[in-house]
């Protein structure tokens, strides 16, 4: 009897010792996800801050629909409008993630909380630039057009750990259609996200006239250098635009979708991959590279593009924006600027800010 309740009492011990080691464990583990991940090579380039609204009963049900958008404090009333946009024209169960620098915070949580946005769901990720070390060119002229929060798009799993996908929106966008329209868009087996290519119907007409090939591959990768030769693309294929993406977050995480984008953007810090008439955005060419071939396609209407370019208010009609889905002012003109077409459109869903910070900018008939 005596050996029996010694046993016991060992076997208690070693239960309480191992539940001791797992706790340990566990809380080890926390501290890591904020640290280093030795296997992908990198810092977690967030602090999640969830907002109050997140913590109340919500009206909307059903699946929840992740959207991911970035506010730069520049362009606040970009993202808001955007959001409002994507909000008033669906009736699905949408949750934000909203990228952006701790800068930001506060004057956008003031902005959603005391305004019509106040019943969004929405979680707010803190951008780590210092992600961006030894991927970026040096050159001056790069480091002054480089914005940390452009390369947002390549990290989207990180964001949702949870979530199987997702859609990316660039901040000058308006949604006319339902989002769950564009959510459900089937993508092929095996690829990770769905772009519009620029050889579609409808973005063709937005070519963008003396600034080179810009629709299709040799518009943005320059195909003498031989680290692009070895890929054996055609340099004639169409290429896509990146401000609208849906995301397949479970083929993203298996393919190592970020990482590949990663070393792209490394082996161009030393062998200058881009094209020389790159006209626009920097992270384009190491998308292009990543899902060449590997790709599905996006509903032209989905993303009507180039109205932030010269020309866009004669390139499209009154009847065409109305019916579009989605507005994007990609270029130079931005609609909450001094000139941009169908800037009254984007007005609809603009929400003055309540802190008076962020005005838009509105040529006159007195002005100089």
């Amino acid at each position: 009897m005596t050996l029996r309740r010694v046993n016991v009492v060992i076997l208690l011990l070693l239960a309480v010792a191992f539940l001791i080691i797992v706790q340990r464990n566990l809380l080890n583990l926390s501290d890591i996800l904020h640290k280093e991940n030795p296997d992908a090579g990198m810092i977690l380039p967030f602090e999640s801050e969830l907002s109050p609204e997140l913590r109340q009963e919500s009206v909307r049900k059903g699946e929840e629909i992740p959207v991911v958008v970035t506010a730069a404090v520049e362009r606040l009333g970009a993202v808001v409008a955007a959001m409002n946009s994507v909000y008033q024209n669906s009736k699905a169960n949408v949750v934000f993630t909203i990228v952006t620098l701790n800068d930001t915070v506060d004057h956008l949580n003031v902005w959603l909380s005391k305004t019509r946005l106040k019943n969004v769901k929405y979680t707010i990720v803190i951008f780590k630039p210092e992600l961006l070390n030894g991927k970026i060119s040096k050159d001056p002229q790069t480091l002054e057009a480089v914005k940390p929060l452009t390369f947002a798009r390549f990290y989207l799993p990180l964001y949702i750990p949870e979530a199987e996908k997702a859609i990316y929106l660039d901040d000058d966008v308006i949604v006319q259609g339902d989002i769950q329209e564009l959510y459900e868009t089937n993508l092929k087996p095996g690829h990770a996200a769905a772009f519009s290519d620029d050889c579609d119907s409808a973005s063709a007409k937005g070519i963008i006239r003396g600034a080179g090939n810009q629709n299709n591959y040799i518009g943005f990768l320059d195909f003498k250098k031989d680290a692009i030769k070895k890929l054996g693309m055609r340099a004639n294929t169409c290429s896509f635009n990146p401000g609208v993406i849906l995301a397949n977050l479970t083929e993203w995480r298996n393919q190592n979708i970020t990482r590949q984008l990663e070393n792209w953007m490394e082996l161009n810090t030393q062998e200058d991959l881009y094209s020389k008439t790159l006209a626009e955005s920097i992270t384009t060419p190491p998308l292009l590279i990543v899902f060449y071939k590997r790709h599905s396609t996006i509903d032209p209407m989905w993303h009507v593009r180039h109205l932030g370019t010269t020309g866009a208010g004669n390139r499209y009609s009154p009847q065409f924006v109305k019916a579009a889905k989605l507005l994007h002012w990609n270029g130079h003109y931005k609609p909450w600027g001094r000139t941009s077409s169908f800037s009254d459109v984007w007005d609809k869903w603009f929400i003055p800010d309540p802190t008076g910070k962020f005005h838009p900018v509105r040529k006159h008939a007195g002005d100089n």
